[in-house]
């Protein structure tokens, strides 16, 4: 099945938007223009939209139990973000040791911990980045999986069991059993082959019937995958580079999908005005699950 008509939210003409989520308590959009180094807000009954600038490129972030705070993924470190007071609170480096790799995709699986992977900023593109576990006492571990370049595609399936992660230049993702009580991974395996699409997989979220919704950089389109890996639909986005998706609104059943401006040329730009933008399509079947928060 394929879906048309997803229509602009916000005009936000972003270099790099991504790591979009709904929070179902305030009934806001929140997403981050990672190269703007800025985290922006958006809530649809008021049509109001909001923004905070970063310390540094703020890559992902997850909520929490507290409204007014955010955990906050930047560049080169875990961080707690509080609106009330506008004030950023570190909690540990990530990879100081690797000073051309950054944080990218993240999010927190059933269980109330934030997984994460990092993504290699220099040139060569090589796989000498990870993946980690920030656990509820705020220690921090790395994951048993292979090494990647740019970490993308984390989602956990509705009963927490199975996560799902990518290596986006690999055109593949991934899966591995995921255990409950000490988070333990196994059975790293393929979960879709997408090397003939013409996007690589980016930023995915999971819906209540355990489809994986997946953001195709390059490819002007989210795929739907169903448990087996099968395309099981696709939406069309009119921008060449969706970076990431949520489901979001009150019932759950609005596709939010995050897109890029960068290394678009200027013949690109021009034909792509909206290149950058949020997007959002009504859903009339399926939505999702409230997202899961840090600590929760």
């Amino acid at each position: 099945m394929t879906s048309t008509g997803a229509s602009m939210l916000v005009d936000g003409k972003h270099m790099l938007g991504e790591g979009v989520l709904w929070c179902d308590r305030t009934q806001r959009l929140f997403w981050t223009d990672i190269l703007g180094a800025t985290l922006w807000c958006h809530t649809p009954a008021s049509g109001k939209t909001h923004s905070w600038a970063m310390p540094e490129r703020l890559a992902t972030f997850a909520l929490t139990n507290d409204d007014d705070r955010l955990l906050l993924g930047l560049a080169s470190q875990l961080a707690w973000f509080t609106f009330s007071t506008h004030v950023v609170t570190p909690i540990c480096a990530v990879e100081a040791d690797l000073p051309h790799t950054r944080l990218n995709d993240g999010r927190c699986d059933r269980f109330g911990r934030f997984v994460f992977g990092t993504k290699n900023d220099a040139p060569d593109l090589a796989p000498c980045c990870s993946f980690y576990r920030l656990n509820t006492n705020l220690t921090l571990e790395k994951l048993p999986l292979p090494s990647v370049a740019i970490s993308n595609s984390i989602g956990f399936s509705p009963d927490g069991h199975i996560m799902y992660y990518c290596d986006s230049p690999t055109g593949t993702i991934r899966c591995c059993d995921y255990e409950t009580g000490d988070g333990a991974v196994s059975n790293d395996r393929l979960f879709a082959d997408l090397r003939q699409q013409p996007g690589v997989p980016d930023g995915s979220t999971v819906d209540r019937d355990g489809y994986l919704w997946n953001a195709q950089w390059g490819g002007y389109r989210v795929l739907r995958l169903a448990p087996s890996g099968d395309i099981d639909r696709m939406v069309e986005i009119p921008v060449a580079q969706p970076s990431c998706v949520a489901l979001g609104g009150a019932l759950l059943d609005t596709l939010y999908v995050t897109t890029a401006r960068e290394s678009l040329s200027t013949e690109a730009l021009l034909a792509e005005p909206s290149a950058g933008g949020i997007f959002q399509l009504r859903l009339s079947d399926g939505g999702g699950l409230p997202e899961s928060r840090f600590g929760a």
